[in-house]
């Protein structure tokens, strides 16, 4: 899901994400302090609308740092929302030929491809991005919305009419280079399992040998073995009565388990069911406090409910659901498929749940894992 406000700007909407440069470690503390004040000077004159100037104060910086990534991304959002589309594109291109693991060019090269109505190399260059990190939601969903465009185009074309303009494109520009925080939450450990089977399956082995015996050595001396034969069986009912003692607490945990699993289950397709039925209350109940949305949590809902508001039908249907726990921890993997109006997404998805007030609530979500 992307993480964005929307600030008109050429049609577009920018990101709005903090800065956190991963070269800081690199750096002195002096020199990242000088170059947290470069980078906030032309954000702020950025998000003044004062595009020449924000230009002017990047191109002195990169006089002296030209292979700087962050002030070279914010250059291209200022040639970007100066309406220089070419040279932004270009600055872009560079910055993904130079930095191929920073997924955030690839996604703003493909908002300005689709500005000009190259959506084939808008979807390519989010492809990129995905590629770059399976978990970018953005790119995800701007991939979604060029998708409903090409598939706008196609039946446009089938019936012979232009409508270039029918649909206005509403993808999502990345206002900085590198998010907040990427995979803050460590996948949950997978469970182990109880060995219980050990001990039972060895009582079982050893019953069959001893009737054995019994049954062959009867026709020598029927007398002599007959007591023989009564007592060795009698001794064994109380090793497996031994042995069978541990299975109520090894049942008592399968059972605790194969309960928690129902409700991680359960919580997942109620978050799906709130979801496809615009129940936004239930929808963000679905969600940790603490879910890390890249911004703040009413910034979050204020996107998520513009999102889920703008589509007129949705409908989120799982499949395959593999449920982990570990303690108080859950992953939750399955397939999804999403419809909103005209498109139609399947794709893998993961949900990590942590136990909270007797339920279960997300805290992460990604894509592809």
């Amino acid at each position: 899901m992307p993480f964005f406000d929307a600030v008109p700007s050429n049609g577009l909407r920018l990101t709005a994400l903090a800065a956190k440069c991963l070269t800081a470690a690199a750096l002195s503390l002096t020199m990242f302090s000088a170059l947290a004040d470069d980078v906030g000077d032309v954000q702020k004159l950025l998000a003044a609308g004062k595009n020449i100037e924000a230009l002017q104060r990047a191109d002195q910086f990169l006089a002296n740092k030209p292979r700087d990534p962050m002030m070279r991304f914010l250059r291209g959002i200022s040639l970007s929302q100066a309406g220089r589309t070419p040279e932004a594109i270009t600055a872009f291109t560079k910055l993904t030929e130079d930095f191929p693991e920073l997924p955030e060019p690839f996604n703003n090269l493909a908002v300005l491809y689709a500005q000009q109505g190259q959506y084939d190399k808008a979807r390519n260059a989010l492809e990129m991005a995905i590629r770059t990190n399976p978990s970018y939601a953005t790119a995800y969903e701007n991939l979604g919305d060029v998708y409903a465009k090409l598939a706008s185009q196609a039946y446009s074309k089938a019936l012979q009419i232009d409508t270039r303009s029918a649909v206005a494109p509403k993808l999502a520009m990345i206002r900085d280079l590198f998010p907040k925080e990427r995979n803050s939450i460590l996948a949950a450990a997978q469970p182990v399992q109880a060995p219980v089977p050990a001990p039972v399956a060895a009582p079982a082995a050893k019953p069959t040998p001893a009737p054995t015996p019994a049954s062959v050595q009867p026709a020598p001396a029927p007398v002599a073995k007959a007591p023989v034969a009564t007592v060795v069986p009698a001794a064994k009912p109380v090793a497996t009565a031994s042995t069978t003692a541990p299975e109520p607490r090894t049942e008592a945990r399968k059972d605790s388990g194969a309960k928690s699993e129902r409700d991680v289950e359960n919580a997942v397709r109620d978050w799906a069911a709130a979801w496809s039925k615009k129940d936004l209350k239930g929808y963000f109940a679905s969600y940790s406090r603490d879910f890390d949305g890249g911004k703040t949590r009413k910034a979050w809902e204020t996107e998520r409910r513009d999102r889920i508001n703008g589509k007129r039908n949705i409908s989120v249907k799982i499949s395959g659901m593999q449920v982990d726990v570990n303690g108080s921890k859950a992953v939750a993997r399955f397939r999804q498929e999403y419809k909103a109006d005209n498109l139609n997404v399947s794709s893998s998805k993961r949900l990590d749940l942590v136990r909270s007030g007797g339920g279960w609530v997300i805290v992460k979500e990604s894509a592809g894992s």
